[in-house]
Parts: structure tokens; sequence; C-alpha cells
């Protein structure tokens, strides 16, 4: 398994947010974790990154804990993109993507050939390979999240974690995304692990749903299992919608 937990407990100070976690995830696969707002998931995004402690248990990146890692080799083993909103002035789109080669440079940052295409493709992953020389702080909040994911594609890691990714962008461009995110996983063997709040559209594109409940620990399955098992109906208890076995989809019961 490219990650595993141990035991793991996630949450801040004393509080726990879940306990005794014992994931696991492979590459070639999209893992989407769901849950309602307050069920640990971008804390658990963060625990699994290293840039927060967890309370207790273990993280292994290939079988190595990765709070023994330093940080540049956390960096070529994972990439990590937040929501948190960036203002980055007086830098090109093109530099914010090259960051993500840094843990590959020389002491100098000089970019090589190879780190270049690596630049240019997942520019041209993303759609902003024409806007490379426009001014990160110029774009709008979709563009910007675009050329975040571009920045965690250059970085080349067999492990990418996203918070949120489709958070600023229309329609079409949540399942753009969504899609190559799906295809970059199976056709070079890397996981992604994403936490997001786009139900239907996981529903339909995640290889495996991590379902996380509030104090009740996460549910692992695909989503067709997670369905029929009544899992999601458990998470999401509301007594306006339901999930219909045969497909997934919801059901709003109108009054």
């Amino acid at each position: 398994m490219l990650l595993t937990t141990k035991n793991l407990t996630i949450g801040y100070g004393t509080y726990a947010v879940q306990t005794e976690l014992a994931l696991e995830a492979k590459g070639g696969t999209m893992i989407c974790m769901l849950g309602k707002n307050g069920c640990g998931k971008s804390t658990l995004l963060r625990t699994l990154a290293g840039l927060q402690p967890a309370l207790e248990g273990n993280v292994f990146i290939d079988s190595q804990d990765i709070y023994s890692l330093s940080q540049q080799q956390r960096a070529t083993r994972l990439a990590l993109v937040l929501t948190e909103r960036l203002s980055i002035d007086n830098t090109t789109v093109h530099d914010v993507t090259a960051m993500g080669r840094y843990p590959y440079t020389n002491f100098l940052g000089g970019l090589t050939e190879n780190d270049e295409n690596d630049i240019n493709t997942a520019l041209n992953q993303v759609g902003m390979k024409h806007k490379q020389n426009d001014y990160f702080n110029r774009l709008s909040d979709g563009e910007k999240q675009r050329v975040l994911i571009a920045k965690a594609l250059a970085q080349q890691t067999p492990l990418i974690l996203l918070d949120e990714p489709t958070a600023h962008l229309d329609l079409n461009n949540r399942i753009r995304i969504l899609l190559l995110l799906k295809q970059l996983a199976h056709q070079t063997d890397k996981c992604v692990i994403i936490s997001t709040h786009e139900l239907d559209l996981a529903l339909q594109m995640a290889d495996t749903i991590w379902l996380m409940t509030p104090g009740q620990g996460i549910e692992t399955g695909t989503p067709e299992a997670l369905i029929t098992s009544g899992a999601f109906q458990n998470a999401f208890q509301d007594d306006n919608f339901t999930f219909l076995n045969e497909n997934g989809a919801l059901r709003i019961k109108l009054k």
C-alpha cells in the first residue's frame, strides 16, 4: 500500500475529531472523502500530509513514517492543495507552477529542461498554459485554483492530497478537474485523495469513498457498496432526502 494509517487519532489539542483510524490507499486510485461539516475531512488531510501532528498513531507513506521524513523528503512523496486563497504578488502563473519543482532543483533553484517540461505539461493539463505569463494575483479564483493544482501535478509525487479542489470552479471546470485527477491516478499509478462536498460528482467518479461521520469513524468502500449498505443515509441523516440504492441518486422529499 502507498499510504497506511495505524491507530490514528486526529484533532486539536486534547479534542479528538476521529479516533483509531486504520486506512489504506494504493496507487492508481482516486479516493473522495465525504461527510458533513465538522467530521474531520480537512483535519485528516492535514494530518496525512504531516502539516498537523496526530494526537495518536502513525501515518506511513511507502512504509515510512511521515513524521520521520524531512520537509524535502515529504515534498517528493506527496503534494498538497489546500482551500486557503493565496495572494502572491508579482509572480507569474509559470513561476507559481514551478514551485512544485523546488524539491528537485539544485541549491541555486535552477530549472532544467526536464523541469520545464513537467511545468508545461501540468499547465496544459489544467488548461492554463495560455496564461503562463500572466500574474497569479490577476486571475479569477477558479483560475488560481487550477494553477495550484498544476503546481501539485508538476511536483510529480506518488500521492496528491487536495482539499476542496473544485470549490471555486464552475460546473464545466469541476467536472474537467475531477476527470483529470481520475485519469492521472489511473494512467500514472498515483493515489489522489480529495476532500470534497461534491457528493453527486464524487459518487460518479471516485474509485473509493472514505465516508466520515462525526465521532463514528470512517467507512470505506466503493460508492455502490456504501449506498447499498445504507452508510450514506446514516452519514447524512436528514428527513428531507434519501439515496436511491440502484444508482446513488439523491431524491429530495418535497413537502
